[in-house]
């Protein structure tokens, strides 16, 4: 699908200023809304939004459907008469610039769980329609939810064998038991998707598109796993036999064991990949454009057997990836894509990504040290392409020129002709001035932070997901700065 000429900005939710210690679907969320449409930008780029387990991680979710209720705003809440503002007083102080996770759960949770039974003492229609409409993953979620609750956070695989292996008579059984918590955890989502769709209506009224992202993969302790083990490859006690990981390289020597549990495509195939169509219809519910994480695991994936300590041992096995958009596509009618081709991509891999004229992704920071023909060179790029200085995944643009070698920085100030200038800005500059359809910049550039900002560094757990911008930050100053820019570059 051919884009038009735009530019925008990546900032997770979390990311987003506000009280109580982390971004929300609250006025800080339509604050950087109206931050956007000042600075001329049409695109909002954000991380997965699903609940995430240990590690903190937007690509590790407990489900592909379900939203993060960290993101619930509690003001909100209270314009609701689920809360009331003395409610909201706390002696607890939050950090501004850093996510607390656990001090953040603990918090919004004991308010969560007032706002709850506060709700109980009103009927909702509306909250009984969602129930029903969203029952074919909700119900599910849900159950999973209480039953981790239950089973003290432990995953689903170390539950009692006749619940971690769906038996009828359990199931009956702990829905029953779990009722209160199933209600609960229906009323979260209830929240957040309420509070999402409020967020979406006012940022597709400043004309601004949201670019959602879909990892490739699920988490193996998710409701996804759990509740359709015939999807994965799993054994009859529905444990893993293969696992997902890339193989060795120059970077890593053992390769890189990621332990997400890999798809039965066979079974989707048999199903004509109606879960997969699922998937695509409720992410294009809640944004614009997807970005797919990991497009190259749509033609094949390294398969690592589940026992395994380091992916050395896998092997590559094909993936029916034209299959599966085209059934989509079929259902869907168009399918807004961007391809995260990133890696060692292979002509099968371009072939697929051209064939639905998915436009795929360009990182300045690739672009220097190996020539002329390099691809992630402005000038050797397709229109059809999304241009970034970096993702959630690099260095800020400060802190990876910082730690470049002075060949290498010597060769990136004669190229971007350099001079007093920050390198985040000329690079910013470089991105816009590109031929590329899109352009993208993490908000840590425009900003011009070093790698104290850096959103997240890939195969470590702990200290990532973490940065969060003031509010102060996002001054007028900086939103005539990058209007400037975009109108200058007719995006």
């Amino acid at each position: 699908m051919k884009f038009e000429r735009s530019s925008g900005i990546l900032l997770h939710i979390t990311s987003l200023p506000g009280n109580f210690g982390i971004g929300s679907l609250g006025d800080d969320c339509y604050y950087f809304i109206d931050f956007l449409e000042k600075s001329a930008q049409k695109l909002w780029q954000i991380c997965p939004v699903g609940p995430t387990g240990y590690g903190n991680s937007p690509y590790q979710t407990y489900s592909a459907f379900a939203g993060n209720p960290l993101f619930i705003n509690l003001e909100k809440l209270v314009d609701n008469g689920l809360l009331e503002m003395d409610d909201l007083k706390t002696e607890e102080s939050f950090n501004e610039i850093k996510v607390e996770f656990e001090k953040v759960k603990k918090f919004k949770s004991v308010l969560f769980r007032k706002a709850y039974k506060n709700f109980l003492e009103h009927s909702s229609s509306e909250f009984v329609n969602f129930c029903e409409t969203e029952s074919d993953w909700l119900d599910d979620f849900s159950l999973f939810m209480a039953l981790k609750k239950h089973f003290n956070e432990i995953s689903w695989n170390n539950w009692e064998e006749s619940i971690k292996l769906r038996k009828p008579a359990a199931m009956k059984k702990y829905s029953e038991m779990l009722k209160n918590e199933i209600g609960y955890q229906k009323f979260l989502q209830y929240l957040f998707f309420k509070q999402w769709k409020e967020m979406r209506n006012y940022s597709s009224s400043k004309n601004i598109k949201i670019i959602g992202d879909i990892p490739i993969y699920v988490a193996f302790d998710s409701s996804d796993a759990w509740s359709h083990p015939e999807y994965f490859l799993f054994d009859e006690d529905n444990n893993p036999t293969f696992v997902a990981g890339v193989p060795p390289d120059k970077f890593s020597p053992t390769g890189q064991l990621w332990g997400n549990p890999l798809y039965n495509w066979e079974k989707h195939k048999e199903n004509n990949f109606s879960w997969w169509k699922k998937r695509f219809k409720k992410t294009l519910e809640m944004v614009d454009i997807i970005r797919i994480d990991h497009f190259i695991g749509f033609v094949n994936y390294w398969a690592v057997p589940a026992n395994d300590k380091t992916a050395e041992n896998g092997s590559w096995q094909p993936a029916p990836g034209k299959e599966l958009f085209s059934a989509v596509l079929k259902d869907l009618g168009s399918l807004p894509i961007i391809a995260e081709d990133l890696g060692a991509i292979t002509q099968k891999v371009i072939d697929l990504r051209d064939y639905f004229d998915f436009p795929g992704m360009k990182i300045l920071h690739f672009a220097f040290g190996t020539g002329a023909n390099n691809p992630y060179l402005p000038e050797n790029f397709p229109e059809n392409c999304v241009v970034y200085t970096g993702t959630h995944d690099n260095e800020t643009t400060e802190g990876w020129f910082k730690n470049i070698p002075g060949f290498l920085k010597e060769e990136v100030r004669n190229y971007l002709d350099l001079k007093n200038e920050k390198i985040s800005w000329r690079l910013i500059e470089a991105a816009w001035e590109s031929k590329a359809d899109i352009a993208i910049a993490p908000l840590q550039d425009f900003l011009g932070l070093d790698n104290s900002a850096r959103m997240n560094i890939p195969g470590t757990v702990g200290g990532n997901w973490e940065w969060r911008v003031k509010k102060s930050q996002l001054n007028d100053e900086l939103a005539m700065k990058i209007k400037m820019l975009t109108i200058q570059n007719d995006r």
